[in-house]
């Protein structure tokens, strides 16, 4: 008979909106146990990462802005949430042999560009670590879409779309890139929102892993909706005939058997800040997927609060489940990423993720 495995040992780098959602979920889990921290702002070295995450309690866990006084501590893994990847960054945490998990706008790596990618998968092998990127989307909205076609023969084509009001969010950093508000027919802008969600071509690419098809092609198609009034929004005003929709459709192709081209996974993101758009396009309010196959599949996943978050209802309460969306992935990821061969990995590379029942 055998004891009880050890916990992983568990840190979080930064202590934001993310982080925050993470350190709850590690804390609720007997097989993870959060040993450090590590906080940007010199006021939050020292701080008890229960207070800054808002838990109701100390954790006995102070953040530190010292990488080798957390590294000190001897994590298994890092639950890495910075808005952006830096890769200098990765790369030292994984040559000091911690595993890395990171909702960092990384999910395959390719967009990073080949010199990056290289020195990240040098990093983790000279250091026997793993990374994976994941997220709501990109990352967990293409295994979804990819376990969906599995109950359908002859699959021709997957596509999984993001189809959500984000009239409250527009002014978050993540969408910073999007242009909101920008005039009908400003030059450059659909380049620029190509730019900004370039990591969905990584979400492509994934989704093509787990479908077993390699793709020969990845590209993206940018269509606005235009305000029909002025639109008052919490963070901006966007004027009458600027920018207030987005269709981003991010698509994979392959060459088919007479030498064409053939369309064959697709990843769609349509964000509507106004309804008073013309054209009046509508939003889902959630991910559908649709599979062409034998049958012909559709799923629509809802995302619903919990009985207490419904009694306060507000922005900030929906954004934090936002934020528990993107975590989850991630922590829930750990065990399996811990398991796997040094390297870079994605859902293709390892098993189904879940998470575990509440004891």
């Amino acid at each position: 008979m055998t004891g009880p495995a050890v916990p992983l040992r568990v840190a979080v780098w930064t202590t934001g909106n993310v982080v925050r959602q993470a350190v709850r979920a590690i804390d609720a889990r007997a097989d993870l146990e959060l040993v450090g921290a590590y906080a940007w702002s010199p006021d939050k070295a020292g701080v008890d990462v229960g207070r800054l995450c808002g838990l109701d309690r100390d954790l006995g866990v102070p953040a530190t802005g010292d990488v080798d006084e957390l590294l000190g501590r001897r994590p298994d893994v890092i639950v890495h949430s910075p808005l952006h990847v830096d890769v200098a960054e990765l790369a030292r945490l994984l040559r000091a042999g911690v595993d890395v998990v990171t909702t960092a706008e990384l999910v395959t790596g390719t967009n990073l560009g080949p010199d990056a990618l290289a020195e990240l998968r040098a990093a983790a092998v000279e250091g026997g670590a793993t990374l994976f990127g994941s997220g709501m989307n990109p990352g967990y909205a293409q295994l979804l879409a990819a376990v969906s076609a599995g109950i359908s023969a002859g699959v021709e084509h997957v596509g999984v779309s993001e189809s959500v009001d984000v009239s409250q969010f527009v002014g978050d950093a993540n969408f910073e890139a999007m242009g909101w508000g920008r005039p009908r027919d400003d030059a450059g802008h659909a380049e620029d929102v190509e730019a900004g969600s370039a990591v969905f071509a990584e979400a492509v690419e994934l989704l093509g892993r787990l479908l077993g098809v390699q793709l020969e092609d990845i590209r993206c198609e940018v269509t606005f909706a235009h305000a029909t009034e002025d639109v008052h929004l919490p963070s901006m005003v966007i004027e009458r005939d600027h920018v207030a929709g987005m269709d981003v459709v991010w698509t994979g192709h392959v060459v088919d058997g007479a030498g064409g081209d053939r369309e064959v996974v697709a990843v769609r993101q349509r964000w509507l800040a106004s309804t008073r758009i013309d054209p009046p396009w509508t939003v889902e309010h959630g991910y559908l997927v649709e599979v062409t196959g034998d049958p012909n599949l559709r799923l629509r996943l809802e995302i619903w609060p919990t009985e207490a978050d419904l009694a306060d209802l507000t922005v900030a309460t929906m954004h934090s489940i936002g934020m528990r969306i993107t975590a989850l992935p991630v922590v829930n990821a750990i065990p399996a990423v811990h398991a796997a061969a040094p390297g870079i990995v994605t859902y293709a590379d390892l098993p189904v993720i879940t998470s575990p029942l509440r004891p």
